[in-house]
């Protein structure tokens, strides 16, 4: 068994075994191996092999040995690798790893160090020496951060160099670069996201107010970096002087991100979502925001992770989308054993991200959003997506429900509009478009490559455009696309405040099914679908140094139910014996220096839980009655502010008054139950 660590020394143990049948063949020019030029010999062992994996970034293809007779897999494997290592034109011929699920781990003779920050970087650097490794890069994203490499040929004794290095009490963290296929979070003039529209002759109104926003802001001043496949640059809808800025291709180690394979084409989507200028049929989110497109097709667990996302940090970009991550479980099957499988996500990549959400926009934090996924299963279990520094996107679909593919846990912060299918075995409807229109691959290198016919269902006749994009690929940079209208209102704003005006902002779809919590957040949807107005206009106001404030919430009463608040308005229940057990209060429009607060008071058991803007607070006892409540302001702004409220109590006719904090009814006791109240926020 070959373990390594995640984490440092008392990190998470990482256990992986040879594979009996797996033969990982690594070439020295950039073409598949059938094309280089072998021995009649080599040939005939490919011939017992099966293709299953490709890792076009390192040149490696991984094949599957068939046993055939008496030649058992193991023997073909070890054939193959004796044959193929002696031929001119294979650089590598190896075995391969795998998890206890099978799932296949390709390792490099790279690794990543962390040494502990008290040390200089000579001392690094004569360590990494004597361990047998040699300093590949320096990372930029923490201190005393190094890249490393061992001789080739080193094979698997990279990881006793690895373990040998974190064995040492002066280093953090320390793993070999670890491999496995990295999955695009994507499911297979009609931009229903972006307003309410017609397609095929029925009207979609599942969309996230972006038009009425753009009356405020379209993005301008913003920078997004999309992370993922190449990116089709010279298509007309990333055309401008200031559309494109500080390119990369990390694969290569150039400037030019375009695609190089048949197989990228999600880039070019998922950009066109956020920020696709509308000068032809489709326009993103933000058009007036510039792309900062970053090719990376190396797959899960690369360094070059690390890189790409501290390459974006440091060279502008207010935010990072990346709509990939680990494979996914089926997700119309429950019982999938890969829905429970661990990915955690490397400490290089981890510490990138902290890096970025830490230090980029000048110390105010890059916002990185990332795709849940879409394996029907808990983002739990991603490690990337589930980074506390990153906004987990989910997907709800054209009839405002949930996408029956997209992921689910206490992780997800909000949800986004994308593309579905219909499942009957899960009563799950037919989608009424075909997903989300968005920019593709020109030509017939895309998902549209383009007929007469093409225009609806598939997308443009010229095949510069798609019409079918989903999964919360599409969910991820439409919400990234969000974020930039708000910064280009306020780029001022920190990567904290920006989340806080995010929840605020969110429209609670599907409340049957979408079961959300106390704190106003559900397992399918976060916060709630993403409504871009309300995002500009609180950023607006958070611009506003003294805005006009109200109040709204919900009062909870043991027989007539959940009843609306509205600033100033006496609410009471006409209900005999009725009580109140719960009470939510929230302040609009939202402002990240001005909150509110409350607690009720309970007979017998006196102060409750405390509640802070829109959360709902009661007694899990029904039985218990709210006596007493008490409101008052937070945050810097409070002072210029007073919130008023009254209570009425069961055996009176009468309305009790209190102000800023103030218990109104009962402190303590036995007091009359409250079955009205009315509260009012009043500038000073």
């Amino acid at each position: 068994m070959i373990k390594y660590k995640f984490g440092g020394q008392s990190g998470k143990t990482m256990s992986l075994k040879v594979s009996e049948d797996l033969l990982a063949i690594r070439g020295k020019r950039d073409h598949p191996i059938t094309e280089a030029r072998l021995s009649d010999a080599s040939r005939s062992l490919l011939s017992e092999m099966v293709l299953v994996a490709s890792f076009p970034e390192a040149n490696v293809s991984i094949y599957r040995c068939v046993g055939r007779g008496s030649r058992t897999a193991r023997k073909v494997r070890n054939d193959a690798r004796d044959r193929l290592s002696a031929e001119q034109e294979v650089r590598f011929a190896g075995r391969t790893l795998v998890d206890q699920q099978g799932v296949l781990h390709l390792y490099t003779e790279n690794a990543f160090v962390k040494f502990e920050d008290a040390l200089k970087v000579a001392e690094c650097k004569a360590i990494i020496k004597n361990s047998g490794f040699k300093v590949k890069r320096k990372g930029k994203f923490a201190k005393n951060a190094f890249l490393l490499e061992a001789a080739e040929g080193t094979g698997l004794a990279v990881f006793e160099m690895v373990d040998q290095l974190l064995q040492r009490s002066d280093v953090e963290f320390c793993h070999p670069e670890i491999i496995k296929q990295r999955k695009v979070k994507k499911i297979g003039p009609q931009q229903w996201h972006l307003k309410k529209t017609k397609i095929s002759g029925r009207e979609i109104d599942a969309h996230v107010h972006v038009k009425e926003a753009w009356q405020s802001s379209k993005g301008e001043g913003v920078v997004i970096a999309v992370i993922d496949e190449g990116i089709d640059v010279d298509h007309p809808e990333f055309s401008g002087s200031a559309k494109i800025v500080s390119p990369r291709d990390f694969l290569k180690d150039s400037d030019d991100p375009r695609p190089q394979f048949d197989f990228e084409k999600h880039g070019t989507a998922c950009a066109g979502v956020a920020l696709a200028n509308g000068k032809g049929s489709a326009s993103g989110v933000a058009p007036e925001a510039s792309l900062m497109p970053l090719r990376l097709i190396a797959n899960l667990g690369s360094l070059l992770e690390a890189e790409a996302i501290t390459w974006a940090a440091d060279k502008g970009a207010d935010i990072i989308s990346c709509s990939w991550g680990p494979p996914d479980g089926a997700w119309w099957d429950a019982s999938d054993p890969a829905h429970i499988h661990d990915q955690p996500i490397p400490d290089s990549t981890r510490l990138a991200i902290e890096y970025a959400a830490r230090e980029g926009r000048n110390g105010k934090g890059c916002l990185i959003v990332w795709a849940a996924g879409n394996g029907r299963e808990n983002v739990l279990f991603d490690g990337y997506a589930s980074h506390p520094d990153v906004i987990a996107v989910s997907a709800s679909n054209d009839r405002n429900k949930r996408c029956v593919y997209s992921d689910f846990g206490e992780q997800i912060f909000c949800c986004f509009p994308s593309g579905d299918m219909e499942h009957r075995p899960f009563n799950h409807d037919r989608p009424l478009s075909p997903g989300i229109w968005t920019t593709d691959n020109m030509g017939a290198k895309g998902y549209n490559p383009g007929s007469n016919f093409a225009q609806v269902n598939i997308g443009d006749q010229a095949g510069s455009y798609t019409a079918s994009f989903s999964g919360t690929s599409s969910s991820t940079p439409g919400v990234a696309g969000v974020i930039a209208l708000m910064l280009s209102l306020n780029p001022e704003l920190k990567a904290g405040e920006v989340k806080e005006i995010l929840k605020q902002s969110c429209d609670k779809i599907d409340p049957s099914f979408g079961n959300y919590d106390s704190n106003g957040h559900s397992l399918y949807y976060g916060y709630g679908k993403l409504n871009a107005l309300k995002a500009v206009q609180n950023t607006g106001t958070a611009n506003d140094p003294m805005p006009s404030i109200r109040v709204s919430g919900y009062l909870g009463f043991r027989k007539k139910g959940a009843t609306i608040l509205q600033e100033g308005q006496r609410i009471s229940s006409d209900r005999w014996l009725d009580k109140l057990i719960g009470i939510s209060l929230q302040l609009k429009p939202f402002h990240p220096e001005l909150g509110i607060q409350y607690q009720l008071i309970y007979n017998n058991i006196g102060v409750g839980s405390i509640g802070n803007d829109g959360q709902y607070i009661s007694h899990g006892d029904k039985r218990r009655k709210a006596i007493g409540l008490s409101i008052q302001l937070t945050g810097a702004l409070s002072d210029e502010y007073s919130v008023r409220y009254q209570i009425k109590r069961r055996r009176s006719d009468d309305w009790i008054a209190a102000k800023d904090g103030q218990v109104c009814g009962a402190a303590a006791g036995r007091g009359e139950a409250i079955v009205g109240c009315m509260v009012e926020i009043v500038r000073l």
